[in-house]
């Protein structure tokens, strides 16, 4: 009786350690959150934006080279800003102010959202991230792969580097990281 009792216990902890192994393993997330400071993604490039942090006027990631990366997709967009004009490379700052927060709505109401709000959270940077072309490079994780956004009025090229961060041109053509708590963007 004592051999079947151990042998069930060492028989339900190896069930145990496998399963807990396999759930680690197939765990592994698309996309990395705000939480890890940058806009990131890992294997394939669809999705990546879809789990990114909240944008928004008076937010906590303002200032910021997230900011500008989502107003470099506006200007690409040629969202309407607050006098009635297409956003323009000048308005990409990095501060999203309330000029970015009426472009962003314009956009959202051009998209057809739910919700126009001027928020940019996981929905609207979903809609942005349809909009990311292969050009070159590789999905596989430790890569470089290269992109294109195609927006209704400009194009603009991105790479997501070796660790999964996204980078991109700001308005004078410096390469920038996008992330949270970064703000060297001009």
């Amino acid at each position: 009786m004592r051999n079947r009792s151990t042998r069930t216990r060492i028989t339900a902890a190896l069930a145990g350690a496998l399963a807990a192994t396999t759930l680690a393993v197939s765990a592994t997330p698309a996309a990395a959150k705000a939480s890890d400071g940058y806009v990131r993604g890992y294997d394939t490039y669809v999705g990546d934006w879809g789990d990114e942090g909240v944008l928004k006027y008076n937010g906590t990631y303002s200032p910021s080279n997230a900011v500008c990366l989502w107003q470099k997709v506006l200007w690409a967009e040629g969202a309407t800003e607050i006098d009635g004009t297409q956003f323009d490379a000048a308005d990409i700052d990095g501060v999203f102010g309330r000029n970015t927060e009426l472009a962003t709505s314009s956009l959202q109401g051009r998209w057809n959202m739910d919700y126009v709000d001027g928020i940019v959270g996981s929905s609207t940077f979903s809609l942005a991230g349809i909009k990311l072309a292969v050009t070159g490079g590789s999905e596989a994780r430790g890569r470089t792969l290269y992109l294109t956004y195609r927006g209704l009025r400009h194009t603009f090229d991105l790479t997501r580097d070796t660790e999964g961060r996204y980078r991109f041109p700001d308005r004078n053509g410096n390469w920038q990281t996008a992330g949270y708590n970064t703000w060297t963007c001009s």
